[in-house]
């Protein structure tokens, strides 16, 4: 396709960006990478690359007069609810600029999200059951056995590098400000690292308890905790945090499930524990007297915490697939690309507990593989080489335009 000029955005602290854009360098297209930290410039750096160290306030308007002047044919970026790339997005999409986004799969471990114009809540994917059935139906099966890792202590040592960056030269960016209200970055990472260090050990302790669990016999509901920070929780739910959703599963499960079960909270593979998830949850459960009702894991396997409960609740967790695919019942909080009738339980939270509705397995295969034929790409951004896989099916789609095909 002749005269292709690629304009890319913020990533991740990775090479993946880099190098999909060195491949569509390859192929003929002209790539642009505006930079707006020294984060961003850690990652790349170079002759098609250009620096924004104005305010937000003026990024409209050095958006808008960088697209007249260069003829940019796509955009692509990570995350399309941060400030700039939201902005980004209205603009280019308002002159016919194609928008690609990119993230962490929705399914995991081994896949990322590429889909047009945004995910969860703003993904394209069809929500109409009988629309997932016809498209899927001529489609190859997808083999999902996992082939790639990610490496998670290089994920927070490359994190940790992207903030050092930033903290250290901020004076080469003074107005640049993160989107996603985090705080104590610095700690945040450092704390991830000693996570990672102990991760084995809390898992072997967390398996432990959910043998006891099972051999007890108690049934149970499963509560995956998902990263506060996350956009998919501060963009594609109605909560501000994790705070709201935890206090008001604690209450509806006070007030309505059967006295017999119990009520599990696992923590994220990537939370650092800055914020004490378990302290809360069980001052929280002591405040509504069920404190003796509630088990909190801090690790282990997901799919067998899955596997043995009567149903899993999640704001939008990409776990709630998980638990689709292994046939448990689902109740979705907020917004999500597989909250579809037939698959979650569209039911109320407070009905959930008593009748949780199982999903469809038909439909459930249908959408998982027309998932990975339109919007997953196989691989990983931060380890090889799943990598160079993810890389190489990136630049594909983007140099032939096929981001999300079919839908």
């Amino acid at each position: 396709m002749p005269d292709l000029h690629f304009l890319f955005l913020q990533g991740e602290p990775t090479s993946f960006y880099k190098r999909v854009g060195h491949g569509l360098s390859l192929l003929g297209c002209k790539v642009t990478r505006i930079n707006f930290c020294a984060g961003d410039q850690l990652f790349w750096n170079g002759p098609n690359t250009l620096n924004y160290r104005g305010k937000l306030s003026g990024w409209p308007d050095f958006f808008a007069g960088f697209l007249y002047s260069n003829n940019v044919t796509d955009l692509f970026l990570c995350g399309e609810q941060r400030s700039y790339h939201k902005i980004a997005i209205e603009i280019a999409k308002n002159r016919g600029i194609r928008v690609s986004v990119t993230d962490l799969g929705y399914l995991r471990p081994d896949w990322i999200t590429l889909e047009r114009d945004g995910m969860n809540g703003s993904s394209r994917f069809p929500r109409d059951p009988e629309r997932i059935l016809a498209l899927a139906k001529d489609l190859l099966e997808t083999d999902l056995t996992p082939r790639y890792k990610n490496n998670l202590l290089g994920i927070e040592v490359l994190y940790l590098l992207f903030e050092l960056a930033n903290y250290f030269l901020l004076f080469r960016f003074p107005h640049y400000r993160r989107t996603d209200n985090r705080q104590h970055l610095l700690l945040n990472y450092i704390l991830g690292i000693k996570r990672f260090l102990f991760s084995k050990s809390n898992s072997s302790r967390a398996t432990k308890r959910l043998r006891s669990l099972k051999e007890r016999g108690e049934p149970y509901f499963l509560f995956p905790l998902q990263l506060e920070h996350d956009y998919s929780i501060l963009s594609y739910s109605p909560f501000s945090g994790l705070e709201e959703p935890i206090q008001l599963v604690i209450k509806s499960f006070t007030e309505n499930a059967s006295t017999d079960t119990r009520l599990v909270f696992k923590t994220h593979p990537l939370d650092t524990r800055i914020k004490n998830w378990e302290r809360l949850i069980f001052r929280w459960a002591s405040e509504a007297g069920i404190s003796d009702r509630i088990e909190f894991f801090d690790g282990g396997n997901l799919d067998e915490m899955i596997s043995g409960a009567l149903g899993v609740i999640t704001v939008n967790s990409t776990a709630g697939i998980r638990a689709l695919q292994l046939d448990c019942p689902v109740m979705i909080l907020g917004e999500a690309v597989y909250n579809i009738v037939g698959m979650t339980d569209q039911g109320t939270l407070a009905h959930y507990w008593q009748a949780p509705q199982k999903p469809n397995s038909e439909l459930v295969s249908a959408f998982i593989k027309l998932m990975t034929h339109t919007i997953l790409v196989r691989g990983v951004f931060f380890n090889e080489p799943g990598m160079s896989a993810a890389v190489t099916e990136t630049v594909r789609r983007l140099h032939e335009n096929q981001v999300g095909v079919l839908l």
